[in-house]
C-alpha cells in the first residue's frame, strides 16, 4: 500500500471496540434494501464465526442500533436481523461509514494503476451490502496477476476480510456481455460501485452511433 497511514478500520475498531463489530456496522449501515440478513448469512459475508457474530449482534440489539425480527421462510420461522433506521445515531453512524468506503475507494483507485490496464472496475458484494453475491470485485482488462494478488491481500488485512475477486478479459467480457451472461446481470442489477469503465461507455456509444447511422440510411431512403 503506498500510504502508510493506518487503515480506516484500524481507526473504527479503536472507537468501536471490535472488528466484527465493525464489520457487522459496515453490512448493515450499507444494507440498501433493507432486507437484513440471516445469521449463518452474516458469517459468511463478513468472515467471523458465528460464536463472535452473535455475540456482536446481541450487543448491537441492546444498543437499539439493529432489530431481530422472525421471517417465515419454507414453512419455519427464522431469526434474521435488520438495521434500526429510526436509531437516534443511524444516519450519523452511517455517514461515517460511507466516508470510510469513500477513503477505501481512493486508495483502491491509487494503487490498481500499478497492476495493470483496468478497463472496468466494479465493487459489489461485501462493498455495497449484497451478502449473497458470488464476488465482491469484478477486473476487466490486461493484469499482473501476482501484483494483483498482493494488492488484494493487503486490503484484505485493512478490511480484516477475505475479498472474493473475479478477472476477466475485456474480450471475454464483451462477449458475455452480449450475451446476457447470468454472472455479469446479478452483479449490473444489483448494487454496486463503478470505479472504472472504459467498456460499457465505450458498447453504449458504438450502438448509439450504430443506431444514428441506420436512421441516416432510412431517411436518405424516404
Amino acid at each position: 500500500m503506498k500510504s502508510s497511514k493506518k487503515s480506516a478500520l484500524y481507526f473504527f475498531e479503536q472507537l468501536f471496540g471490535s472488528k466484527t463489530r465493525v464489520k457487522l456496522l459496515r453490512l448493515f449501515l450499507l444494507d440498501e434494501g433493507g432486507e437484513g440478513f440471516y445469521i449463518r448469512e452474516i458469517s459468511r459475508s463478513i468472515s467471523e464465526h458465528i460464536n463472535s457474530v452473535c455475540r456482536e449482534l446481541d450487543n448491537l440489539e441492546a444498543l437499539g442500533l439493529i432489530q431481530k425480527m422472525k421471517k417465515k421462510e419454507k414453512g419455519t420461522q427464522k431469526i434474521h436481523y435488520k438495521a434500526n433506521t429510526s436509531f437516534v445515531l443511524y444516519n450519523e453512524l452511517r455517514s461515517l461509514i460511507m466516508k470510510s468506503q469513500l477513503l477505501l475507494r481512493t486508495s483502491l483507485m491509487e494503487n490498481i494503476k500499478d497492476i495493470g490496464a483496468i478497463h472496468y472496475l466494479a465493487l459489489t458484494g461485501s462493498f455495497t451490502g449484497v451478502a449473497d453475491a458470488t464476488t465482491d470485485m469484478l477486473i476487466v482488462g490486461r493484469v499482473n496477476q501476482k501484483k494483483l494478488a498482493d494488492l488484494i491481500k493487503r486490503f484484505e488485512k485493512e478490511l480484516g476480510q477475505e475479498i472474493r475477486y473475479t478477472v476477466m478479459s475485456t474480450k471475454e467480457f464483451l462477449y458475455r456481455h452480449q450475451l446476457t451472461d447470468r454472472f455479469l446481470y446479478t452483479i449490473f442489477e444489483n448494487e454496486k460501485i463503478v470505479l472504472i469503465d472504459v467498456v460499457t461507455a465505450k458498447t453504449q456509444e458504438e450502438t448509439k452511433d450504430h443506431s444514428r447511422k441506420k436512421i441516416a440510411v432510412r431517411a436518405k431512403r424516404g
